[in-house]
Order: structure tokens, then sequence, then C-alpha cells
């Protein structure tokens, strides 16, 4: 898989995202993705990884920084989509292998990701990675 290679991206890549984070979320409208997407760009402790094959961008995923007593200083991986034109090709596990060697070489200690429940295909993924279940997430609308 030489032809692979990641970066990240930044807020002037847009237009990149864009096609990825509407892969995810089908019902938010273009123009709310956009402004959230700013929004996540706007905190030091976010980051966009990024997969590319070629010139062509296959895969994306943000990443948030934090430390939790139960697990140190941790990378809590989110937005994870591989173009659903490319999946099963191995390109989500490659694209977390670099997340999870670049979360090492930059010393932390746990890799944490929340999943859709409704998204049973991503547990096996996620489970087949070495991912555990570890308890329930909750959300209060406020």
């Amino acid at each position: 898989m030489s032809a692979y290679h990641f970066s990240f991206l930044g807020p002037e890549h847009m237009d990149l995202i864009l096609p990825f984070a509407q892969q995810l979320n089908p019902n938010i409208p273009k123009d709310k993705l956009i402004l959230l997407q700013n929004e996540m760009f706007s905190y030091t402790n976010y980051r966009c990884f990024a997969l590319w094959e070629g010139e062509q961008l296959r895969g994306i995923s943000s990443a948030w920084t934090s430390t939790r007593f139960y697990s140190g200083k941790q990378l809590e991986v989110d937005n994870y989509v591989v173009d659903s034109n490319q999946r099963s090709k191995g390109l989500g596990r490659l694209l977390l292998e670099h997340i999870s060697a670049w979360a090492q070489e930059n010393n932390y200690r746990t890799i944490e990701l929340n999943s859709y429940v409704d998204n049973p295909r991503s547990h096996k993924f996620y489970m087949n990675q070495g991912f555990k279940i570890l308890g329930f997430h909750f959300l209060k609308k406020i």
C-alpha cells in the first residue's frame, strides 16, 4: 500500500472534508456542517487526519486530545469515515493504524471513540482493531 500517505487537514481544506462529513451525517444541512467543522478547527486540542491514495482523499478522522482519570492522556477519534466507494479495501484499518502510531509517538496512553448504536458494521470493525466496549455514551441536549 505504498501509494497511500497521510496528512493533517485544516480549515482551508473544507471543500475536501465536506463530502466525508455529508456521508457520515446525511441529515445535517451542508451549511451547518461547515459551521460545525470550522468551530472544531478553532479548538487547540483538535486535529483532522487524512488518508490519501495519490491525490485522492480516501478517508478522514477527527481527533481530540483530553486527559481522563481512568485512561490518562487519550486521543478521542471522532467523525471517522472512509469514502463509501472505497470501503472493504483495508483503508479504514490503514487510517486507524496511522492514527494509533501517531498517538504512540506523541505519548498518548489510549485511543477512545464512540460509534453510533445503529452502525453494527463499525462495531465489528473497531472490535477487530482491538477496541473494547467500555460503557455507554449518553447525550442530553440543552
